[in-house]
């Protein structure tokens, strides 16, 4: 069977009876169990994955057509999944078996989608390298030219998704972004990773990070597999009150309209302290840009300095907020030592969450108390609000999609991520962030390899509800990086 398979390989596939939806279903079971030593996946059961491939295949049989029908994918483990344990790869939650279906993984099955497993991630996303994760750290199948022995991280939060993917583990992945969980991942892994509008795709039985910046997305091969996935992920959900009733369009039609005459704009702070490799990148990929007949401009957006300060109020305080219901009372893992309520709430959730995930609950908690709130937590309200403006005021009334460096540089080792502080873990957010406080969507798209042989993402951001825009433009790009062939240069194992 031919590894590397799109979404519209295998629908072709099933269609000509190539091979059966169980047949790719145990093809990808026996890779992952190959590739166990990268731990993409932190929950899998294959009887029920493969009874899901054997009705995909009895609903082909039938004459049933739908976008995802057989099609195997992984699921991050924060999308509840009923009866499928659901941790968000915290101790806390590692006993979790829930008993409904997230919205968007409700949405996939729909589409005929058949899961394989629950990936690996930072735990409740608070990471940018997959290392917190109660289970392990996740592996990156790539190395470095310099550096070949060197184990590489595949970003987080959403780590286990990309490795899943980036390793032919899957077809494709869910993922989320609260402040690049999904594009970091994308870019180190050399992958098609898009953060939608915010209410595009619905948060209900998402584990929550901070609820006014989460957003589901999808990791993929391809730019035309990211719109599938997009397409059957979004739509209005009653449940969740941030969902917005738009119209979900056929994406894939987008991909091969003409981008002649769009303002494509690069702003000059996101240009400052960039490295030469990304430098160049850019350059070659505006190149492109103004070849397929757009115009390429320069702009400003004077609030960009301030987003990552802004974001790291908000999210640990959303965070602090919404991680109070892991108590050890209900769902969660419990304490076994304590002598009254206080003891087994203060046990419980030391003993359940990871240091990471303390930190930022700390933090948040902080910017929330009395005498800080204010200081803090408002004026960084005050800040978003800014930053939308400066989007809808200075940058989308002169252009109509951003070009930027998805992340300051490739994949790092390990060993090199243990030794970073906090805030130099953060910085790796710097370019990600600012569409998560602004609610826009932006999607990676890899353009190139680095000198050490590693892949290269760029970013595009919109407006709101630009994706079209966004899947036209990245198509033009993916097309002229012609990463298909790059990849046969890089180093896997």
């Amino acid at each position: 069977m031919k590894n590397y398979l799109t979404i519209s390989e295998v629908r072709k596939g099933l269609e000509s009876k190539e091979f059966s939806s169980y047949e790719l279903m145990q093809h990808y079971l026996k890779r992952i169990k190959d590739y166990s030593r990268l731990n993409a996946y932190v929950t899998l059961d294959e009887d029920k994955a493969l009874a899901s491939a054997q009705q995909a295949d009895e609903r082909i049989a039938k004459g049933e057509d739908l976008p995802l029908l057989g099609v195997p994918i992984a699921v991050k483990d924060l999308f509840c999944t009923k009866g499928i344990r659901t941790t968000a790869c915290s101790k806390i939650l590692s006993e979790f078996v829930p008993e409904y279906e997230s919205t968007v993984t409700q949405n996939l099955l729909d589409n005929g989608a058949v899961f394989i497993g629950k990936t690996n991630m930072d735990e409740f996303a608070m990471g940018s390298a997959n290392i917190t994760s109660y289970f392990g750290a996740c592996f990156l199948p790539y190395r470095k030219k310099s550096k070949p022995d060197m184990e590489l991280v595949p970003g987080g939060s959403s780590g286990g998704s990309a490795t899943a993917v980036a390793s032919d583990l899957c077809v494709a992945a869910t993922g989320s972004d609260t402040g690049g969980s999904i594009r970091q991942p994308a870019a180190f892994s050399g992958l098609v990773g898009i953060k939608p509008t915010y209410g595009l795709c619905s948060r209900w039985g998402m584990v929550a990070f901070a609820s006014s910046l989460d957003q589901a997305g999808p990791l993929t091969k391809t730019v035309k597999d990211a719109a599938i996935m997009l397409k059957a992920m979004a739509g209005y959900d009653p449940k969740d009150s941030t969902s917005e009733n738009v119209e979900i369009p056929d994406y894939t039609t987008f991909l091969d309209q003409s981008v002649k005459g769009m303002r494509i704009g690069i702003a000059k702070e996101y240009l400052e302290g960039l490295n030469d490799e990304n430098l160049a990148l850019l350059e070659k990929v505006k190149s492109w840009l103004i070849d397929a007949g757009c115009e390429v401009v320069d702009i400003s957006l004077k609030t960009t300095s301030y987003a990552l300060p802004a974001y790291y109020i908000i999210a640990p305080a959303e965070a602090s907020s919404n991680l109070a219901r892991y108590d050890g009372v209900r769902y969660t893992k419990r304490a076994e030592n304590f002598s009254n309520i206080d003891e087994l709430y203060i046990n419980s959730r030391s003993e359940g969450f990871g240091e990471e995930v303390k930190r930022r609950i700390l933090t948040g908690t902080y910017v929330l108390s009395a005498g800080y709130y204010d200081a803090y937590y408002t004026r960084a309200l005050k800040i978003q609000k800014m930053i939308k403006e400066d989007f809808r005021d200075n940058a989308f009334a002169k252009v109509d999609l951003i070009l930027c460096p998805t992340t300051p540089s490739t994949a790092f080792g390990i060993e090199e991520s243990a030794n970073m502080t906090p805030i130099e873990m953060y910085l790796n957010d710097v370019y990600t962030v600012n569409a998560n406080i602004a609610g826009l969507p932006a999607i990676s798209v890899p353009a190139g390899l680095s000198k050490d042989g590693l892949p290269m993402g760029v970013q595009l951001i919109g407006n709101r509800f630009a994706e079209g825009d966004i899947f036209k433009v990245s198509h033009v790009i993916e097309k002229s990086a012609n990463f298909a062939e790059l990849r046969k240069e890089i180093i896997t194992i």
